[in-house]
């Protein structure tokens, strides 16, 4: 009896061992799943293809590094200029709207950057409204900027990826003590001399890093800069791909670039350095507001109007204008409703698989995390959630070289032991998108799961765990009941990023399955702007579902912000 007792305790220990193996070793999996595409892609560049480079080099490289750079700066001086600068506006000063500016000016951020650029390019480019009728008052000669240029791509990408400095600018502005504030006045500092000496160094990580997003958003659009005429890299990858029809080259490419956004990632965090940016753990008096008189109020009024008119009213009301107007024709309304229907029933039904699949990996991700807290588990979990630091572009290279992998040992193994070749599996097909934006987007659907895991107390766990339960079973009634509202929302948020997710898409997307975007670009490059709004704006419509995520999180992160 005792010995069949101790067989039986053995063996339950086992289990519990094994399980607990199980779920230590499933973070390094998903890390896997992320890595292994990049580490193939990094490993094109020690055998490169010298004639493919010397091809690259004479041709467009040099051209695409110098557009690139140009573009980062470009992005990286607009975003943080306007991002901090209205971020303390309406921190720091009342004036007429700013309580309406203090939430509208996130709106941008529902805009993709390639639905702002081909709306741009309608309103501004040569034959637009705009420099017609200039041309119509002023006369034919008139000299008029060109919007096709690399600094209307600049100015457009400027505009719409803003909100990033801005909102994580707004909430650091926010948490700083009004103390501090006040006794830099008392030392004599003018309210700017404070922003900038005091302020603006205090928010110095949240900067840095809205700024971070901002370029890498930037980086890896391709549409925006195709449409105003000025080659990046990103784009480059795309055009080697598609227009010369040379993946080998194009794959290649994407490794070098796959530096360019690393090194950003990099810079980032040497910028942070070691400093540490402290503020009072208890609630502090937040920097007291300013009701501007005069001139002054009106100047911070019509400039609030200006950029949110120019990043969001703009967009909007062009493509809620084309819309009408192409659904007031009956015979174009019935075409275009045949073919929307097919392009929504893909795209949501893309996204909706993408977002399960991505909240269930990162589910076991996080479950996996708190069970193995050591550093062997962060540093999987870290490497997991890098693809949204990745390019598109660069991450469909990466997943390429990865199926195409998998299809050729599945064929050989096939051939040796059956003598069937089944040809293709992975490689063309709807896998490989998915895995594409699993890997890309697995950084937001684990941000929203894992913030909801940590509010769960661990005596909870502890509590099911000493009445037997496995870990499987208190994932499944102790945690799921709890974090479901993180893992809708983390739904949600990656449901939206793969609707708006274009290089990927363009990419990897087998025959028969593009989506809304595609269709977008692929009408906006054929200068069909009116054809192209309904597409886009049912992309911006869905697309205010993070934006509303995000005020909403930012009325809980800074109670009495609106005062």
């Amino acid at each position: 009896m005792e010995l069949s007792s101790s067989l039986s305790t053995v063996r339950a220990r086992r289990a519990t061992a094994a399980r607990r193996l199980l779920w230590s070793t499933l973070p390094v999996m998903v890390a896997a799943m992320v890595v292994v595409p990049m580490v193939l892609l990094v490993a094109r560049l020690l055998h490169p293809t010298g004639e493919v480079w010397a091809q690259l080099w004479g041709t467009i490289l040099p051209e695409m590094i110098r557009n690139t750079l140009l573009l980062m700066l470009g992005v990286a001086v607009i975003t943080l200029a306007l991002g901090s600068g209205l971020a303390w506006l309406v921190t720091a000063y009342r004036f007429p709207g700013s309580r309406i500016f203090d939430w509208a000016l996130i709106l941008p951020l529902a805009v993709p950057t390639y639905v702002m650029g081909f709306v741009y390019m309608a309103t501004f480019d040569f034959a637009g409204p705009v420099q017609t009728t200039l041309r119509a008052w002023f006369g034919a000669d008139i000299a008029l900027p060109n919007i096709r240029s690399g600094g209307g791509a600049i100015l457009v990408m400027g505009l719409t990826l803003y909100p990033y400095v801005y909102f994580l600018a707004r909430a650091a502005f926010r948490e700083q003590s009004s103390s501090t504030f006040d006794a830099a006045r008392a030392m004599g500092y003018t309210r700017l001399q404070t922003f900038f000496r005091l302020v603006l160094p205090l928010a110095r990580p949240s900067l840095v890093a809205g700024v971070t997003l901002a370029l890498l958003e930037a980086m890896t659009d391709f549409a925006t800069v195709r449409f105003f005429n000025f080659r990046t890299m990103s784009e480059g990858i795309v055009h080697v791909w598609q227009g010369m029809m040379n993946r080998d080259a194009a794959i290649e490419l994407s490794a070098l670039f796959l530096f360019f956004a690393l090194t950003i990632v990099i810079v980032e965090r040497l910028l942070r350095g070691r400093a540490r940016y402290y503020q009072p753990g208890r609630r502090t008096r937040q920097i007291t507001r300013v009701t501007l008189v005069g001139w002054r109020k009106w100047a911070a009024t019509a400039t609030c109007t200006a950029i949110f008119g120019a990043a969001f009213l703009l967009p909007a009301a062009r493509l809620v204008s084309w819309t009408v107007g192409d659904l007031s024709n009956v015979a174009t309304a019935n075409v275009l409703k045949t073919v929307y229907l097919g392009y929504v029933v893909r795209t949501f039904a893309l996204a909706a698989t993408a977002a399960v699949i991505a909240v269930l990996i990162a589910l076991i991700l996080a479950q996996g995390t708190r069970m193995n807290t050591g550093r062997f588990g962060r540093a999987a979990t870290r490497l997991a959630t890098m693809g949204y630091a990745l390019p598109g572009a660069v991450i469909a290279a990466g997943v390429l070289i990865t199926v195409a992998i998998i299809d050729r040992t599945v064929m050989s193994a096939s051939e040796s032991l059956f003598g069937i070749n089944p040809g293709l599996l992975l490689t063309g097909s709807i896998v490989g998108l998915l895995y594409a934006y699993v890997v890309r987007f697995m950084a937001v659907a684990y941000n929203s799961v894992e913030s909801s895991m940590v509010k769960v107390t661990p005596n909870m766990e502890e509590a099911a765990r000493t009445l037997g339960a496995t870990p499987g079973r208190v994932m499944w009634r102790v945690h799921l009941p709890l974090i479901k509202v993180g893992m809708a929302a983390g739904a949600a948020l990656v449901f939206v990023d793969v609707m708006k997710e274009l290089p990927a898409t363009i990419l990897l997307a087998p025959f028969g399955m593009e989506t809304l975007s595609m269709w977008t670009y692929m009408l906006a490059a054929e200068s069909l702007w009116e054809s192209a709004a309904l597409p886009s704006l049912t992309i911006v419509i869905v697309g205010l579902i993070p934006v509303m995520l995000l005020m909403r999180v930012g009325r809980m992160a800074t109670p009495g912000g609106n005062q």
